[in-house]
């Protein structure tokens, strides 16, 4: 008899073997970032293909995504729209992204920044240009809040910000969590309740990435 969580990495490969075509250059990507010893943070496959899917229905043309690893989720994100511009604070996981960027077909599609995400956002913020109508953050949470105030100032009316890792086991519910990164969820997910400008919702998420969830915010 299985355990829970076997049971949901089980249905989380049967999902993405039936529904998510997952070609060689991003099973390649996947397996770099193995081979490379960074950490397993990318999405699974099908949330990959969710993000996609949701960049395709809302007729987004520009992303920004916010926390590059080896570009598994850049490359899902690039195959759906027009530009994706993607931030990563290692040189290192950055070297690699562009490899697999490239890889797959869509280095031309990516501008890849490299540092601090507050700092590189300051900086497009700074440069104006067209809006982000998607904004994908999934770097460091307990700066959280302060990647979405750039984000609010990087997208339009109709803009929606996708923000993974909100649940991290259910320690969300816990106020008192002395978790930096459970703590930056907290103030973001409430930050979000606050501004009138942003109408909102979460999901909790079980499979091979553990019990987790994700936040999606649209922009009024």
């Amino acid at each position: 008899m299985y355990d829970s969580e076997q049971r949901w990495r089980a249905v989380d490969g049967y999902l993405a073997t039936t529904l998510v075509d997952e070609d060689e250059a991003l099973v390649a990507a996947r397996t770099s970032a193995r081979d490379a010893g960074l950490p397993a943070y990318e999405v699974a496959p099908n949330q990959g293909a969710l993000l996609a899917l949701l960049a395709r229905l809302g007729g987004a043309r520009r992303v920004l995504e916010i926390g590059t690893l080896a570009g598994y989720s850049t490359i899902w994100l690039a195959r759906a729209v027009e530009h994706v511009t993607t931030i990563e604070l290692d040189p290192g996981y950055a070297e690699l992204a562009e490899r697999n960027l490239a890889a797959a077909g869509v280095a031309d599609r990516v501008e890849l920044l490299v540092g601090a995400a507050v700092d590189r956002l300051a900086e497009l913020v700074a440069r104006g240009g067209p809006a982000y109508d998607l904004v994908f953050i999934d770097a460091d949470k307990p700066n959280n809040p302060a990647y979405l105030a750039a984000a609010l100032r990087l997208t339009r009316p109709g803009s929606l910000i996708i923000a993974d890792n909100v649940v991290r086991d259910g320690a969300v519910v816990d106020p008192d969590c002395p978790d930096d990164r459970v703590r930056g969820v907290r103030e973001f997910l409430e930050l979000v309740r606050a501004d009138p400008r942003l109408e909102a919702t979460a999901l909790q998420t079980v499979g091979v990435k553990g019990w987790d969830g994700f936040a999606l915010v649209l922009v009024r």
